[in-house]
């Protein structure tokens, strides 16, 4: 973005001011990532008032800044835009601004798998297009303006991640990014304690086609029932499937794994073998989005073929990491769900990469009143026929160890509710068979520091 301070007054409705000329090639909401020439935009809250950051943002380069009315203290020599409300003054000036751009906006949504998705679109087309795509969690109503402002004018795909926590909000960022393509990579439990059913997480989902343009397409879950209503509703060829069933558009026959990753086989839409540099089906199935979205930019079989081989994924998604004494990690501690657990003790359980198997699960965040029977009804995925053993963290896995007690052997049977050392110690016990290690976990319980410890133990 390269506007004056006057083009976006008038973005904003407001009057020119003296300090109009004040060229703006950004904006922040934080000093601490402030790049010189960006709008300081604070937000006066409960705990922390950003008024008060305002003369720092112009000695670290602000060009100019927004001032809430009726906060005092406002500086007279200083290019200021006075507006009733900073957040919807930003999220206007996206609104303005995505307005005056080319670009064809991409949204993701769902309740697992929506990074991993936007890493795969964003990389299937950024061999043969300028491609921007959201950065770490940017994905809420200020973070979702703030990618916008972001983009270069000359970006042709915006491969957009929107998250939510309750109904309305979906909606609001889709008719604010008025995406051509809208993907909805699945329906799980997250955000229960908000929505109170899969029916509601698949409604509130679902919103991500409330700002479709004329003539764009819903690319969703077609193994998920609960979408079926909602994409029915859409016009005749609007919504395009995706999955393992009969009735999807595109189908995922095979996937094989390897350490290189995952080769996997379509038929449908695009028949034909392809491969991603990730373990597990249910990104072989998120890859799928991203083969649909290919074709329907124009490229070719062997284009997508190739730039998928290529795509990296954010990290700890089903990550491999090679640990001591030939053991393997699969890193997928960025965040759980049961629907995501459930998939990636799925691969683990068929998986040939390793003899012996243990999978780390940690809490699962934010179930509300499923916390209880989410982490139960993981003990049919848990069979010492599949696994070696078993190791839980967190005071909700509690819940699951009661569960196994009985069923595993009690060596190979670990839990811990705040002490990450009774894992560690008996995971380095196993280091030296090398064994297969999953760490699967809600980002709050931050697994992935066992792969850290174990190394500075040796």
């Amino acid at each position: 973005m390269k506007r004056t301070l006057n083009e976006i007054a008038h973005w904003l409705g407001l009057p020119a001011v003296e300090n109009g000329d004040a060229a703006v090639t950004g904006v922040s909401i934080d000093t601490r990532t402030l790049n010189k020439g960006d709008l300081f935009i604070p937000f006066k809250g409960e705990q922390a008032d950003g008024h008060r950051f305002v003369r720092q943002a112009f000695e670290k380069g602000a060009a100019a800044t927004l001032w809430q009315k009726g906060v005092d203290g406002a500086p007279e020599d200083l290019p200021v835009l006075f507006v009733e409300d900073p957040e919807q003054a930003l999220q206007q000036m996206a609104r303005r601004y995505r307005d005056e751009l080319e670009a064809v906006f991409i949204g993701i949504t769902g309740s697992n798998g929506k990074t991993s998705t936007k890493d795969l679109v964003a990389g299937t087309l950024s061999p043969y297009f300028r491609v921007r795509k959201t950065e770490g969690n940017y994905n809420n109503q200020l973070g979702l303006p703030l990618t916008i402002l972001s983009l270069p004018e000359d970006t042709e795909y915006a491969v957009l991640e929107m998250g939510m926590s309750g109904f309305g909000e979906i909606s609001f960022l889709s008719e604010l990014a008025r995406p051509k393509y809208a993907v909805i990579t699945n329906i799980g439990e997250a955000h229960m304690q908000d929505l109170g059913s899969r029916e509601g997480i698949a409604e509130a989902k679902s919103e991500i086609t409330d700002g479709l343009l004329t003539g764009g397409r819903l690319f969703y879950d077609g193994d998920e029932p609960l979408l079926v209503p909602h994409a029915e509703k859409l016009p005749e060829n609007t919504a395009v499937p995706f999955g393992k069933g009969e009735a999807c558009g595109l189908r995922l026959l095979s996937v094989e794994p390897s350490e290189a990753g995952s080769i996997f086989r379509t038929e449908g839409i695009i028949e034909g073998e392809f491969m991603i540099s990730v373990l597990g089906a249910h990104q072989a199935k998120n890859a799928l989005a991203a083969i649909l979205i290919g074709k329907e930019a124009g490229l070719s079989e062997d284009q997508i073929r190739e730039a998928l081989k290529q795509v990296e994924l954010t990290g700890m998604r089903m990550q491999t990491v090679e640990g001591p004494h030939g053991s393997l990690f699969i890193n997928d501690a960025y965040n759980a769900a049961p629907t995501s657990v459930r998939a990636a003790l799925g691969f683990v359980r068929d998986s040939k990469l390793r003899d012996e198997k243990w999978a780390v699960l940690g809490d699962m965040l934010e179930l509300g009143v499923l916390e209880v029977p989410a982490h139960e009804g993981l003990e049919g995925e848990l069979d010492p026929a599949d696994f070696d053993g078993v190791c839980l963290f967190g005071p909700r896995m509690e819940h699951l160890y009661r569960k196994l007690e009985g069923k595993f052997p009690a060596d190979r049977l670990v839990w811990s509710g705040e002490d990450l050392y009774p894992i560690t110690a008996k995971l380095h016990e196993r280091l030296e068979h090398a064994p297969l290690i999953l760490l699967k976990g809600s980002r709050g319980m931050a697994l992935e520091r066992i792969i850290g410890e174990l190394a500075d133990n040796l």
